[in-house]
């Protein structure tokens, strides 16, 4: 059973930066395609960001795109999501999810139902 763990989350001011990481244990992570997801208080959970299992594909949601950044080494099981220019609309609890793809599907996607494994979220605030 692959377990995800997520580390990095804190209070930042506006402007700052945090890396999360996502550490799994069970399986290679290698075998994935990994999400970043987020959700703040009253709203529905929402794709943030995810990478293919080679790393060679990414997609960010427009939100986020061209301030955060993800990335993974497979040789350490973690991937990470390196935010940057942060607001405090991006504030919520932040989770990484994992789904083995079918054949041919060599693109990650950013929906919540498209995942089968959940970390246990780790708390990003925004705040002054």
């Amino acid at each position: 059973q692959l377990q995800l763990v997520e580390s990095g989350g804190g209070l930042v001011q506006p402007g700052g930066s945090l890396r999360l990481s996502c550490a799994a244990s069970g399986f290679g992570l290698d075998y994935y395609h990994i999400g970043w997801f987020r959700q703040a208080p009253g709203k529905e959970r929402e794709g943030v960001s995810c990478i293919n299992k080679s790393g060679a594909r990414t997609n960010y949601a427009n939100s986020v795109r061209g301030r955060f950044t993800i990335s993974r080494d497979n040789a350490k099981n973690t991937v990470y999501l390196q935010m940057n220019s942060l607001k405090p609309e991006d504030a919520a609890v932040y989770y990484c999810a994992a789904v083995a793809p079918r054949p041919f599907q060599s693109m990650c996607g950013m929906e919540v139902e498209g995942y089968d494994y959940w970390g246990q979220g780790t708390q990003v605030t925004v705040s002054s």
